[in-house]
């Protein structure tokens, strides 16, 4: 497991790995939550570190720093998908493939980003904290995607190895879930108990984002994986927004 572990370290970041591991890429999938902590934190400590400076300061530093970290690998997914679903249905596969960028896929970036400006705005103060929950549920949703639709590749393309070690969704989800529970209590023990509970609304995105991808495209590819963090990022972080500015 800590191969694994190591695996989904250089996989889905930048972030240099500690010496002594050799990473395995098998079964990474299910350890792109425990990544999605570790840039989260980061995200929430340059959140505090730039408080001082204010919202038009500490927003689009911090998302440049998400989208740094983990090396825009989920941002290309976003945007060869949005193309591929404004071609015909016999040619979104080509289109997702095409290394140039459409209209579609500049959209739906500039729609993603903005959904997160202003999930952070509204957030304020709180914003942290739905950053961590938000990285974790995010990297979650791939994991319902592989589950609950066929691969579009077949045997090809970048994310193929997701499914041919694929050991069902209970096991899969078994690292995240530990990391929810570990998250939950920490911020009770805090005396968070608000953010404790609403962090969980975030697992709504996550299931539903890879749901709607998959019934539009007929499945799910790597690209699409990648679609669905992305949506799920800036989703889980207004949907986060809304609820705790409804419950005060």
């Amino acid at each position: 497991m800590l191969r694994d572990w190591a695996g989904a370290w250089i996989f889905y970041s930048v972030l240099p790995l500690p010496p002594g591991l050799t990473p395995r890429f098998e079964r990474i999938a299910r350890f792109a939550p425990w990544v999605g902590i570790a840039i989260g934190l980061l995200e929430a400590g340059l959140w505090q570190v730039l408080a001082p400076a204010g919202l038009l300061v500490q927003i689009p530093l911090v998302l440049a720093l998400g989208i740094s970290l983990s090396g825009g690998l989920h941002l290309d997914g976003l945007m060869d998908t949005a193309d591929g679903l404004a071609a015909p249905a016999d040619r979104r596969l080509e289109a997702m493939d095409d290394s140039r960028v459409g209209a579609s896929g500049v959209q739906a970036l500039v729609v993603a980003l903005l959904l997160r400006v202003a999930a952070l705005a509204w957030l304020g103060a709180a914003a942290p904290i739905a950053l961590l929950w938000t990285s974790i549920w995010a990297r979650v949703a791939p994991l319902f995607a592989m589950e609950g639709f066929p691969y579009l590749r077949q045997s090809e393309g970048t994310a193929a190895f997701h499914r041919r070690h694929w050991q069902g969704l209970l096991a899969e989800l078994v690292p995240s879930l530990l990391l929810v529970f570990v998250l939950s209590g920490l911020l009770l023990a805090l005396g968070l108990s608000q953010w404790a509970l609403l962090g969980w609304f975030g697992v709504l995105p996550a299931l539903l984002i890879p749901w709607s991808l998959g019934r539009r495209l007929g499945g799910h590819s790597g690209d699409s994986y990648g679609a669905c963090v992305e949506w799920s990022l800036s989703w889980t972080l207004l949907l986060l927004a809304a609820l705790a500015s409804w419950a005060g």
